[in-house]
């Protein structure tokens, strides 16, 4: 039964975990594909996601006479614009990272070269430093920035 939970959740987040075959070469074809089309599906929610906001701001739009439910009006769209904003950033990084696998450059960190691996990568798709690089850079980022 949990294994059965564990599918079922992961298909809610729109892909099937990548089932490896015993002696595959890291970064094949089918592993690429795998990736391209995570990325390209986590794309279309976020557009679908622009466009629901864009429609929710024309049709929710209004000019309040009362000023406090003006000021609220304009704070809940303020809070959509800046996640819309956020989820802007990630498209430009989601499609860089499409050009990466486009390149045949997609699943090594950037640092030190070594595979970042399938699991940390159907995890965060963006991902460009192995786990080991990743969280070395968060300490060093701790300590200059705290």
């Amino acid at each position: 039964m949990p294994s059965n939970a564990k599918e079922k959740s992961s298909m809610l987040r729109g892909f099937v975990p990548y089932k490896e075959q015993k002696g595959e070469e890291y970064m094949n074809e089918r592993q690429l594909e795998h990736f391209a089309n995570i990325l390209n599906n986590w794309k279309k929610e976020l557009m679908e996601e622009v466009d629901r906001t864009v429609h929710h701001m024309q049709d929710e739009a209004a000019n309040f006479p009362d000023p406090a439910d003006r000021a609220s009006q304009e704070e809940e769209f303020s809070l959509e614009l800046r996640a819309r904003d956020r989820e802007r950033k990630l498209i430009k990084k989601i499609d860089q990272t499409l050009q990466r696998i486009e390149e045949d450059d997609y699943g090594f960190c950037d640092s030190c070269g070594v595979e970042i691996g399938i699991r940390r990568l159907e995890a965060r798709p963006t991902a460009t430093l192995c786990i080991d690089c990743k969280t070395l850079a968060e300490i060093k980022e701790r300590q200059i920035g705290g």
